[in-house]
């Protein structure tokens, strides 16, 4: 039976690591993996972009980087209509934060290929949280574009902005317009910065459902917008297809 100081001990050096891995959840620009909707299964959609990225080959066109909004545009006719003529990998998971997506670039989304443009789009599931502020989110979209660009020096990125949330105005919409006010300033040299949230908005300022079905996520002409805003570049990079 263990003694008493060696329990005492054992319990601090537990508490230390627990505090240790919340710390590191709460700062957004330090990787660390995902549970989203469970560990398996976040483990999976890692191992689908995984094979979508090997069965690409070593060139790719566009890879899309991102949480759900990019990640439910995959095997879409929409993403078909879009995309179809391009090698292009989708490399969105639903619930994704910039750490998580930290985390999946720093273990081989990033490797073992070349990509000639990446499109972000990240952010918005870190301003969930009411202690989370725009700064922690922008300095995590930093972190990314980072490692984007020490992974794949070659590649151009496309930043979005952060999308407007909920059917009318509100706070949410606040912090992410005020991430999308920092996140803007990291254009330069390889990087572009497109910013799409007002083209969700009708004249009085609401979002309807056919642009977004629940005012979160996109519908396929909410998906249109998208693209639709992103073609010129992309066309730019890579010449009409």
């Amino acid at each position: 039976m263990k003694s008493l100081p060696h329990i005492i001990l054992s319990l601090f050096l537990s508490c230390l690591g627990l505090c240790a891995v919340h710390a590191q959840e709460m700062d957004s620009t330090l990787p660390v993996a995902a549970k989203t909707n469970g560990e398996k299964w976040w483990n999976g959609n890692c191992e689908r972009i995984l094979n979508d990225l090997k069965q690409a080959g070593e060139n790719i066109d566009i890879g899309f980087i991102g949480d759900s909004i990019t990640a439910r545009w995959r095997g879409s006719e929409n993403w078909q209509k879009h995309w179809g003529g391009y090698k292009a990998v989708n490399m969105g998971i639903g619930g994704d934060q910039t750490q998580n997506v930290l985390w999946r670039l720093q273990n081989g989304e990033l490797d073992g290929y070349k990509a000639k443009v990446f499109v972000v789009m990240i952010g918005t599931n870190n301003l969930w949280a009411k202690d989370k502020t725009p700064a922690q989110a922008a300095a995590g979209v930093k972190a990314v574009l980072d490692l984007v660009q020490s992974k794949q020096p070659q590649a151009k990125i496309l930043l979005m902005s952060l999308l407007p949330v909920g059917e009318k105005p509100n706070a949410g919409r606040e912090s992410r317009s005020a991430v999308n006010a920092i996140i803007k300033t990291y254009a330069g040299g390889s990087i572009s910065y497109i910013d799409i949230a007002e083209k969700y908005l009708q004249p009085d300022g609401s979002i309807s459902k056919e642009v977004m079905h629940d005012f979160l996520h996109l519908s396929p002409a909410g998906y249109d917008i998208w693209a639709e805003a992103i073609t010129p570049k992309i066309k730019e990079i890579l010449g009409a297809k």
